[in-house]
């Protein structure tokens, strides 16, 4: 059975799309589509590969956006948890339940911070250090070989284009 949206990048092609619709809405736009469509489908594909890698290596999604925070956030590896949640874009309560589950997992600790009298700190624990640096050495090596087909250049030009792409849908719709 076909999982939704597409069981591969391989899928009907976008031009073939494009042209069906065409056929059967005559004067639609579908431009978007050669565009869309396989931005979809290989967000997709990476995001089942990270998924897959990210439980090969025993992380959850949250657990690493957590703990990478933390870590590039330098030493001595310690937000606050409103900077924490403003760095990660979750709400208060998301970013609770992801430090609860990292401090239960001896990846973080919490105490009272030095910056503000009512803050708390998250500090990375050596565990969680630990499998952090593991985790992403582990996952940007893996991603570097997803993306080993294309030139420093194709890179580049992949990279500020898709910039361009998500200033625009930051833009307010008019």
């Amino acid at each position: 059975m076909t999982e939704y949206p597409f069981d591969s990048t391989a899928a009907v092609p976008p031009e073939a799309i494009a042209a069906a619709w065409e056929r059967e809405l005559p004067g639609v736009p579908v431009s978007s589509i050669g565009v869309i469509t396989p931005l979809w489908r290989v967000a997709k594909a990476l995001a089942d590969d990270r998924r897959r890698t990210l439980h090969r290596i025993g992380l959850d999604p949250a657990t690493l956006d957590l703990l990478s925070t933390l870590r590039r956030s330098g030493r001595p590896w310690s937000l606050t948890t409103r900077e924490l949640a403003a760095q990660t874009l979750v709400t208060a309560g998301a970013i609770s339940q992801r430090i609860a589950r990292a401090e239960r997992d001896g990846l973080v600790v919490r105490a009272p911070s030095d910056a503000r009298r009512r803050a708390v700190a998250v500090t990375l624990t050596d565990a969680g250090h630990e499998l952090v640096e593991r985790a992403v050495r582990e996952l940007l090596t893996h991603e570097e070989e997803l993306i080993a087909g294309l030139s420093a250049e194709d890179r580049r030009a992949l990279s500020g284009l898709l910039g361009r792409l998500a200033a625009a849908l930051d833009e307010p719709f008019t």
